[in-house]
């Protein structure tokens, strides 16, 4: 065998890690241009809307300015809410959005498996889930208000009622996509039907499940939000309420940031969870 034969591969080992390493800073330039555009373009929206308000290019009564959004936020940090401390506020809401996402998770986890692995099941509660999904669940609110009073139990239920859907229909669909020969040669091993839905269907439905995740938990939110707005005695809805009674524009305004900051907060932790829990998936494009 001749010499260049012999050093092609060497040659082609020394390259690799200079190409691993190059696609690693190309990543990373990546990353930070895209970090760079988000808040370019976040500074770019808040200067023109501040310009046009202070200009009454747009009414600034309807609008507000975000520098008056700001000042409203700090004012509630540093001197409470009319109903009290802005953090009691924020955690009473997230309270009521977290105990009805995880309520609704379980039930449309526990549902979609079921019925994605027991087809009579499946063909009898059809149509009813259909209809109920149908309805459009945010007029249920008022009724969970008459139903539970003005506690959270009322937020807790609208939340549930949101949350359960996405998840079932995500967690039925992965229950039936399971590869088939993966529950054949279960079978063929002695596995029962307990195991089989445990060790092959729950993991195989996970990725289906988790994508739900992370639209669910704003739909909790939403939930708890306009449960508060209709009848609550705390919460980051009522304040929203009574900024709008008030024509508080800044009050409504600074609320939804707030929101905003803890639903990104909780895709955050949810997509952490996932590349935790998903670290055998190919690494997907970056976002």
């Amino acid at each position: 065998m001749s010499p260049e034969v012999l050093s092609t591969p060497v040659v082609d080992m020394a390259k690799a890690p200079d190409r691993s390493q190059s696609r690693a800073r190309a990543a990373r330039r990546r990353r930070i241009g895209i970090t760079v555009a988000r808040l370019l373009l976040l500074v770019a929206v808040l200067g023109l809307w501040e310009v046009l308000s202070r200009t009454k290019a747009i009414d600034p009564f309807n609008f507000s300015m975000p520098s008056k959004i700001w000042d409203q936020i700090w004012t509630w940090v540093t001197h409470g809410t009319a109903i009290g401390s802005l953090g009691e506020q924020i955690w009473y809401t997230l309270y009521e959005a977290l105990l009805g996402w995880v309520f609704g998770v379980i039930a449309g986890v526990v549902a979609g498996i079921v019925l994605g692995r027991i087809t009579f099941l499946a063909d009898v509660l059809g149509p009813y889930i259909k209809v109920l999904n149908s309805i459009p669940r945010i007029v249920l609110a008022p009724i969970f208000v008459i139903w539970f009073g003005l506690g959270p139990a009322s937020k807790v239920a609208s939340a549930v009622v949101l949350v359960f859907f996405p998840v079932f229909f995500n967690a039925f669909q992965g229950a039936r996509e399971v590869d088939r020969n993966l529950v054949a040669n279960a079978r063929i091993l002695g596995a029962s039907d307990r195991r089989v839905t445990l060790q092959v269907v729950i993991p195989s439905a996970t990725s289906w499940i988790f994508t739900s995740l992370h639209v669910s938990f704003g739909f909790a939110l939403i939930g708890a939000i306009v449960g508060e707005y209709i009848g609550a005695t705390k919460g980051v809805g009522l304040l929203i309420a009574q900024s709008q009674g008030t024509f508080n524009t800044a009050g409504v305004y600074a609320a939804m940031v707030i929101l905003a900051v803890v639903a990104l907060a909780a895709e955050g932790l949810l997509t952490f969870a996932e590349r935790r829990i998903f670290r055998w998936k190919p690494a997907g494009s970056e976002s």
